[in-house]
Order: structure tokens, then C-alpha cells, then sequence
């Protein structure tokens, strides 16, 4: 596998907090690495149906194209945590945006300015803390200020429940604090059965997804259908210029 050249020494730290070390990958091992994390956890815990060609690997076209973010374990070099950064200009050679399968994005890419999206996070259940996020976060600030990125975009998943009932009552607690405005709304390909009388609720948030709203990312409408993966997706914008100051200064701070 080729991988991206993206070498930012801003974020080779010898240690982080938790014990944590933070690299984007360098070599194909580096992004099996993360792969074999992806699918130790889409398909090994949540039940994911993957469509791999390679056992025990969790892959697929766009990640040729990514920038892969790792976070490993000092002592044992272990990766522990990791998600993938997909650049407008690589987008183009991709074919796309992989949100792009998921929801019609004419809306959100007629926007001005430079695109990355973020996609494939995922965290080992030892390590889903706050130290593992923050430096997940701090790579892609420095990427974001490295390649003057105007808007980070991609899809947060949020748990379907029976006849996704659960997806629908999170969603309506979501539009009413953080829906965007109108005219940048998105259409999910596969919209969920809609049911009337549900509900809101904001309680069991997935932490990824509460990352995102909080440093001011809004959701772009209502959620698609995810039946590989079992789950609903809502598609995020964040206007890297809106960052919420105090959560901004402390990961651009971070990462410089």
C-alpha cells in the first residue's frame, strides 16, 4: 500500500499525557497497524459487516488516500487509537468523499474553502478516556493549521436501538441544540423509518461524537442508515474558524 506523505515533527512527541505517543503513519505497517485495530473493533465488537479482502484487517479504497493518525502506548508501542484524515485534494483522486456514499453533500462541498475528513476512529476499550481523544484532537489541529483546512466534515455514529427508535430519540435531542442552519442540510441516502411521538434524549452520547459538538461542530440533518456497521450516522460540520476558543487554543497550543 502507498501511503500519504504527511511528516509534521509537531506531532512525533516522545510522550503525551497518559502514557500516550502520537505519529501519523509513515509506512504500510504503521496503517495495518490501524487497520488491524479498525476491524478488532467494527467487527469484533460491534458486529460489524466488513468487506475485506484481507483476514483480520479492516480496509477499503480510501485509505490509500488518507493520512493515517495513530496514538500508541509508550512502553509496548501498541496502537491504541487511531482515525483517518481525507483531504479535499485527495477526495478528488479517491473519487470522492467516503461521507459521500452516505449523504448528497451538495449543500456542505459548494461551501468556499479547503476540505478534510474525518473517518474510521476508533479507540481500544482500555484506553477510551479523555488522554486518548485530546490526542487524537491534537494531531488533526495541526494538521488542520499545517494545510489552512476551512471545514472538517465526516460521519458520527449513534447507537440504531430496536427498529432505530434509539437513533431517532438522540437525533431530536440533538436538532435542538446543535442542528445546523437550513441552507447547509444534507439527505441521507438511506433516512431512517421515521416515527412520530418519540421522545428526545442526549444521554449515551458515543465520546467521538461528543467531542465534535464540543469544540462546535453541528449535525447537518437527520441521520442515515449505516447497515454494514449497524448503527445510525449523522454527518458533522466544523468550521475550523468557529472553533470553540478555549477547546481550540488548548489543542492548536498542543500541537505546535
Amino acid at each position: 500500500m502507498n501511503v500519504q506523505p504527511y511528516r509534521d515533527q509537531s506531532v512525533h512527541r516522545p510522550l503525551l499525557p497518559g502514557g500516550l505517543q502520537l505519529a501519523f503513519a509513515e509506512s504500510a505497517a504503521d496503517v495495518r497497524a490501524a487497520q488491524h485495530l479498525r476491524y478488532a473493533i467494527f467487527a469484533g465488537e460491534m458486529g460489524a459487516r466488513l468487506h475485506n479482502r484481507i483476514p483480520g484487517l479492516d480496509h477499503d479504497a480510501f485509505d490509500a488516500h488518507c493520512h493515517h493518525l495513530l496514538v500508541r502506548e509508550a512502553l509496548t508501542g501498541q496502537v491504541v487509537g487511531c482515525t483517518r484524515i481525507l483531504t479535499g485534494d485527495s477526495a478528488r483522486q479517491a473519487g470522492g468523499f467516503y461521507s459521500q456514499g452516505e449523504f448528497d453533500l451538495g449543500p456542505i462541498l459548494a461551501l468556499p474553502g479547503r476540505f478534510a475528513e474525518i473517518g474510521r476512529t476508533c479507540v481500544h476499550r482500555d484506553y477510551r478516556n479523555g488522554a486518548t481523544i485530546s490526542a487524537l484532537w491534537t494531531g488533526i489541529a495541526s494538521l488542520v493549521a499545517a494545510q489552512g483546512i476551512d471545514y472538517l466534515i465526516g460521519c458520527a455514529s449513534i447507537p440504531l436501538g430496536q427498529d432505530g427508535m434509539q437513533a431517532q430519540a438522540i437525533y431530536a435531542g440533538l436538532a435542538e441544540r446543535y442542528l445546523s442552519e437550513p441552507q447547509l442540510r444534507v439527505r441521507p441516502k438511506i433516512p431512517l423509518l421515521r416515527r412520530d411521538g418519540i421522545a428526545r434524549a442526549d444521554s449515551a452520547l458515543p465520546p467521538l461524537l461528543k467531542a465534535y459538538l464540543r469544540v462546535g461542530a453541528r449535525i447537518c440533518g437527520e441521520p442515515c442508515l449505516d447497515e454494514d456497521f449497524r448503527v445510525a450516522d449523522v454527518f458533522i460540520l466544523l468550521a475550523t474558524g468557529q472553533l470553540e476558543r478555549r477547546y481550540a487554543r488548548h489543542f492548536l497550543d498542543r500541537a505546535v
